[in-house]
């Protein structure tokens, strides 16, 4: 069940609202005026979620390189790892 709190609680109970973030890894969501807001999460729990989006951009991109027969040669994909990583 999604953690719904008013706009005043991230003034007066940050605290509270950043214990809850980090203890659950989910987000709460904020109200102002009786209306959704914002989400408020941490950072260890955004860097995942953007991480599981990036990584399923990715495997689109992929599946879409492969239906327009546009495959990549596995040495060309390990050479550019190599050259974004300094390996």
């Amino acid at each position: 069940m999604p953690k719904i709190r008013p706009s005043a609680d991230l003034r007066n109970k940050y605290n509270e609202i950043s214990a809850f973030c980090h203890d659950h890894s989910e987000p709460v969501f904020i109200t102002k005026n009786g209306q959704g807001d914002l989400a408020v999460m941490s950072i260890e729990t955004y860097e995942a979620l953007t991480g599981k989006a990036d990584l399923y951009q990715k495997i689109a991109d992929g599946i879409h390189d492969l239906e327009i027969n546009e495959p990549i040669e596995m040495e060309k994909v390990f050479s550019e790892l190599r050259e974004k990583h300094a390996l």
